[in-house]
Parts: C-alpha cells; sequence; structure tokens
C-alpha cells in the first residue's frame, strides 16, 4: 500500500490539471450544507461551478496562489471557515489536491470502497497524535489512481467531506 500511495504521489506532483465531478458535504456543527460541483484545476487555478443545489447553481469559486472568493453575477459572498487555518468549502478540491501532493503518509490501506478496490491514505500532522488537530483522508481507486473520495477531520470531526463521481487528471 505504501509503494502505490508513493506512486500515486509521483503522479499527481507531476499533473499539471484535473477536471472532477464532486459532491461536498461542510459540517459547521449548527449546519450542514451540500453542493454538487465541476471543478477545473490548471496549475495554481482552480475554477468550481456549483451545480447543485438549484438556489445556488451557477455560483462560481475561483481560487488563484491561496487567494480565492465566490461570485455570481458580479456579486462576490464569503462562506465562512470550517476550521482553523482558513479551510472553506469552495477551498476542499484544492486542499485534498494539495494533500495528495504533500502530506505527510500516516496510514496506507487497500480496502474496497463500494465496487472500487481503493487506496485510502491519512495524512496529518506528524507532531499531532491521531485525532488531534487536522487529519486529510483520502481515497484512490488502486486501479486508475483517480481520486474517489476525500475527508477532513478537525480534532476527530469530518467538517469536509468530497465524493467524486468523476476525476480526470492530465
Amino acid at each position: 500500500a505504501e509503494e502505490l500511495a508513493l506512486t500515486i504521489r509521483g503522479e499527481y506532483l507531476a499533473m499539471t490539471s484535473c477536471a472532477a465531478q464532486a459532491v461536498v458535504t461542510a459540517d459547521y456543527g449548527q449546519r450542514v450544507y451540500r453542493y454538487e460541483l465541476s471543478a477545473a484545476v490548471n496549475g495554481e487555478e482552480a475554477l468550481l461551478t456549483l451545480t447543485a443545489p438549484e438556489t445556488v447553481a451557477g455560483l462560481t469559486a475561483r481560487i488563484e496562489e491561496d487567494e480565492g472568493w465566490l461570485e455570481y453575477d458580479g456579486a462576490i459572498l464569503e462562506t465562512g471557515e470550517l476550521a482553523p487555518g482558513g479551510l472553506t468549502p469552495m477551498g476542499a478540491i484544492p486542499a485534498l489536491l494539495e494533500t495528495a501532493r504533500s502530506g505527510y503518509l500516516d496510514t496506507c490501506v487497500l480496502e474496497e470502497l463500494g465496487e472500487v478496490q481503493a487506496l485510502r491514505v491519512v495524512s496529518r500532522d506528524p507532531e499531532e497524535k491521531q485525532g488531534s488537530g487536522t487529519e486529510t483522508t483520502l481515497w484512490f481507486d488502486a486501479a486508475t489512481h483517480a481520486l474517489v473520495r476525500g475527508e477532513i477531520s478537525q480534532d476527530g470531526v469530518c467538517v469536509l467531506q468530497c465524493e467524486f463521481s468523476q476525476f480526470t487528471k492530465e
């Protein structure tokens, strides 16, 4: 599993762009939001377009080098942080990709995820004990190396989850 994780990391480091369809669930404790979106990531720039729910469909998030904003017909919106360090729903996919490229590999396990043989990789700060601070769990299709699912937890509580229905990388 560790060898496969290192192979996948190399592929994601070499990746210049990717496209994805995902369902993002953001848990703020008292409120939980679920969005469907399409994403196009090219280098340091990410363009995310919400496709559901219908009330926000068409809302676009642009993220460039650690700066991001939501816009719709010229209006710019703020979503608020899910965890310390500025994690927001619009930054979920870039954060997951950054972890795939450079996160500390704590656990690597092959397992079944639905009908897919998947590699589960848990990344966290090596100075923190398990279940403390920020932990990111990624599931990759073991055959294609496509990102299938990602979760970000803060102090043992999952605050953000992404389920990918499509993921292609170049």
